[in-house]
């Protein structure tokens, strides 16, 4: 059956299905590395406790390379400690868009050097992308599946 944000979709079709392909180039078609793809979406997902988020992605970036410290601390509201110069200036721009709405231009600079425009492109859509899906499931309270335990217990 459907899970995650597909659910609720179902009551826009025409929406859903444009967002459905959205998601699908953004994870499949970028030229981005899993790990920082992966990186990115916990980060923006620990901001918003998008319990489903985290459940369906902190064990993606486990599985892509990311630490499991960095995951944690990232879970855990941390900045993590992060040696590679690729997960710094990934993880600074998402943690910056999702905390200002933008990226100050010291950190644009630096993920520019590194990543250069394209992925600077991909990387914020993602980010932008996520925040919907992030707020898609914690505004229809979509369910973890059973068994699974809450991150934050955030639900009221």
């Amino acid at each position: 059956g459907l899970h995650g944000p597909f659910n609720a979709w179902l009551h826009a079709p025409v929406i859903g299905r444009k967002l459905s392909s959205l998601g699908s180039a953004l994870r499949f078609e970028m030229s981005l590395d899993r790990r920082l793809l992966e990186l990115a979406i916990i980060t923006v997902g620990a901001r918003w406790q998008s319990e489903f988020e985290w459940f369906a992605h902190a064990p993606m970036a486990l599985d892509a390379g990311v630490a499991q410290g960095t995951i944690d601390a990232i879970g855990n509201g941390e900045a993590p400690e992060l040696t590679l110069e690729d997960e710094r200036v990934v993880y600074a721009v998402a943690h910056q868009l999702v905390r200002d709405g933008r990226v100050d231009d010291a950190t644009h600079s630096a993920a520019n050097q590194v990543l250069g425009e394209q992925q600077m492109v991909e990387l914020i859509s993602l980010c932008g992308y996520y925040t919907l899906i992030s707020f898609t499931l914690n505004a229809f309270e979509v369910p973890l599946p059973d068994g699974a335990t809450e991150k934050w217990s955030s639900r009221s």
